[in-house]
């Protein structure tokens, strides 16, 4: 008999020894908060966004995205254009673009040691769970943009595959706002 109790506690823990490993990387390859490296990579893939979009996509409130932006400003990685009327778009700067990159080639790096441990058909086992799993995780509109926050979107769709996040993004009814990821 399966123990599901179980399963969801070896979960838990492969999920947070993951985080840890994703986190210090990323944010040693981007010299910045975690939420921080996820803005220089959503504002790599769609730049010109609000600070209080940036903020819902990285999971921050409205003044805590004030700060993320204004640090990450400082720190020449993004830079404020004002539009029209009182919107101002946030864009990454070069040095933002290249710690985007350099901070989804650190994820990748520890995501792909982390699959080591597994063999080929082991790989593509845990792809189809992780695909269903995460497709059950989205709940409602803007959770894709949450989700995958510090994907390499790229990876997601290559050779024609389907991102399940995006996916189930757009199986979802949406409330006019259109927010394809993968």
């Amino acid at each position: 008999m399966h123990d599901e109790i179980r399963t969801a506690n070896l979960l838990g823990a492969a999920s947070l020894a993951l985080s840890d490993r994703l986190l210090a990387g990323v944010t040693a390859a981007a010299g910045t908060s975690s939420s921080g490296a996820a803005a220089l990579v959503v504002l790599s893939t769609d730049p010109g966004l609000s600070v209080t979009e940036l903020g819902r996509r990285v999971g921050l409130s409205q003044s805590a995205a004030a700060r993320m932006v204004d640090g990450l400003e400082k720190q020449g990685l993004i830079r404020r254009e004002s539009t029209w009327g009182r919107w101002v778009a946030i864009h990454p700067t070069d040095a933002g673009t290249r710690a985007a990159h350099s901070l989804l080639t650190s994820r990748g790096e520890a995501l792909t040691g982390a699959l080591r441990h597994l063999d080929e058909d082991e790989q593509a086992q845990l792809d189809a769970l992780l695909s269903k799993l995460l497709a059950g995780l989205h709940r409602q509109p803007g959770d894709a943009e949450r989700l995958c926050r510090l994907c390499d979107r790229g990876v997601c769709v290559r050779d024609d595959a389907t991102c399940p996040v995006g996916q189930a993004d757009r199986e979802h009814p949406h409330t006019g706002v259109d927010q394809d990821v993968g």
